[in-house]
């Protein structure tokens, strides 16, 4: 059957023969939706096809899935209606029913319901820190506005010294001298700078909005810790697939502020079996994206290749008539992906081989590139690791250099050997 899903109908059409009226329109309600699977069931319907619009076919896939059905959610560009067909939702769902009868419509990826539920929190979790954002960025408008320059002293106002100061403007502190007394001892500015900083017009309007806009932000953070805890209860609830082996160690680090708030390294470990946040560049966080967004069953994907395709850090080898047209990485925000970017991003200064081969690719190829190559690198780490379980062994940066010293070697000796010399090392004509 093919569906085309909607906010109040879904349009359904099976086989022609499977009943009097192949085509049927049904409501979202809940027992519009059992009437719909009744429907497919009497119908001998055993595999549907839906096209991913919004969040409205959860409801409808999960229901499908408990009644025993293959469902297969549709890349909207997989099932592109044909040149001059008329746009209906009835021809719609018969289109999406034609293709999948003819084998041409491949489901999207989802995970086993138990990583969805985590996905489910992580993502949530996401939305909240990006919601917390928007009212620091309604802190450093108030502040502007009252000419308060304390953004230019301090490289986050919701640091300790930020805070600190804020909470004191808030509490009905206007001394400069006083507020600058409240700088962490770490801070790079001194007392003095930050006093001439917060010299400024105290007006209540901005003072108001100042105010809610810390309240707010803290009300985030307090929603983002339960989160947190919620997290960390289903973590528990996963089976342990470390066979009792000891979690490697790592050396500890000072945690960021949108970091979960308890050490999700552990049942991660007990998740995976193998410790990701020993690859250089992952850090918690990313492993907890990774792990809820793709599980740990890399039998999904046939090889490292079709992995690394999906997550769109493989060029797309555009050709025609033996020219090649474009070899650009498909457009896309896939979480994993962006995790990995900015995971890459982080080894510009790392003395590992990563740090090397990032720092290697942006000098040749520029930044950009530079973060793709190294996403794609550590994509493939991450697949070896979870498809075959074994442990991360860190590379040192001398190895790695000496490795692409070897391999430029050879190449160089080939060269050489195709235009008729032969190359000798200096050491050997003394």
């Amino acid at each position: 059957a093919g569906i085309d899903i909607g906010d109040a109908e879904h349009w359904v059409a099976v086989p022609p023969g499977c009943a009097p009226q192949p085509v049927r329109r049904f409501g979202t309600f809940t027992a519009d939706l059992d009437a719909l699977a009744d429907w497919l069931i009497d119908c001998g319907v055993t595999t549907v096809a839906m096209e991913s619009t919004g969040v409205y076919w959860i409801p409808l896939f999960e229901l499908l899935e408990a009644r025993g059905m293959l469902v297969l959610l549709i890349d909207p560009r997989q099932a592109k209606r044909a040149p001059g067909r008329p746009k209906t939702d009835r021809l719609d769902c018969q289109w999406l029913q034609r293709l999948h009868a003819y084998g041409l419509l491949a489901g999207a990826f989802r995970p086993d319901d138990q990583v969805c539920v985590l996905r489910s929190y992580l993502r949530h979790r996401q939305m909240l820190i990006t919601s917390a954002a928007h009212h620091i960025q309604h802190m450093q408008k108030a502040l502007q506005q009252m000419n308060l320059k304390l953004t230019q002293v301090v490289s986050d106002i919701t640091g300790a010294t930020g805070m600190a100061i804020l909470k004191a403007i808030i509490a009905g502190e206007r001394d400069p001298v006083t507020l600058a007394t409240l700088r962490n001892p770490h801070c790079q500015h001194d007392a003095d700078e930050i006093a001439k900083a917060l010299q400024g017009t105290w007006r209540a309007e901005h003072l108001f909005a100042l105010r809610q806009a810390v309240e707010l932000y803290a009300f985030y953070h307090q929603q983002i810790t339960q989160c947190d805890q919620q997290i960390k209860a289903h973590l528990e609830t996963f089976a342990d697939q470390s066979d009792g082996q000891p979690l490697p160690p790592k050396a500890r680090r000072h945690k960021k502020t949108n970091e979960p708030h308890f050490d999700a390294r552990t049942p991660l470990y007990r998740l995976a079996g193998v410790d990701l946040t020993m690859i250089e560049g992952i850090e918690e966080n990313t492993a907890l994206v990774i792990l809820s967004e793709i599980g740990t069953d890399m039998t999904r994907w046939p090889s490292v290749k079709h992995f690394c395709s999906w997550l769109g850090l493989c060029p797309q080898h555009k050709i025609s008539g033996g020219k090649v047209l474009s070899r650009r990485v498909r457009p896309g925000a896939h979480r994993v992906t962006v995790a990995l970017r900015l995971a890459a991003r982080s080894l510009h200064h790392s003395q590992s081989a990563l740090g090397a081969f990032f720092r290697r690719m942006k000098a040749r190829l520029g930044t950009p590139k530079a973060i793709t190559a190294t996403a794609h690198k550590l994509a493939r780490l991450v697949s070896s690791l979870l498809r075959h379980g074994s442990a991360y062994v860190q590379q040192g940066i001398e190895a790695y250099e000496s490795q692409y010293r070897e391999r430029k070697v050879k190449t160089m000796a080939k060269q050489a050997k195709a235009l008729g010399y032969t190359l000798v090392p200096l050491a050997a004509q003394g």
